[in-house]
């Protein structure tokens, strides 16, 4: 089902979009496969992860990202990928982060429901 975001929500998550590089699900589902050494985070609420969360993803929430990423991801130029349910909150996140230094962020394009929809595996 579309979620139905208003203006300006949209506008801020299109401007912090114009800073941020995405990956699409398949070239992320290659990246797992490969065995790439990045750091997977899931930016949704907790209930959202505890549903179901893309194989081998670490939560940190939106609300906290920034001030829990230095203690998870203590290495500013580490890769990291971020996704939530849309690809919304991840850009947003992913937005932060990289004004606190975090140089190889990026977030995944349609989010959780475009790697469900694509029928990628996951963990409960």
């Amino acid at each position: 089902m579309a979620m139905h975001h208003s203006e300006r929500f949209v506008a801020i998550v299109n401007d912090a979009k114009s800073r941020v590089r995405e990956i699409s699900p398949p070239e992320l589902k290659k990246k797992i496969e490969k065995g790439e050494c990045f750091a997977l985070i899931d930016v949704r609420e907790a209930s959202e992860f505890e549903a179901g969360r893309l194989p081998g993803a670490q939560h940190l929430c939106k609300g906290t990202i920034e001030r829990d990423i230095e203690k998870a991801v203590p290495d500013t130029g580490t890769e990291i990928v971020l996704y939530c349910g849309g690809g919304f909150r991840s850009a947003l996140a992913a937005d932060n982060l990289q004004k606190m230094g975090y140089t190889r962020v990026r977030s995944l394009a349609e989010g959780w429901r475009g790697w469900t929809e694509a029928n990628f595996p996951i963990e409960k």
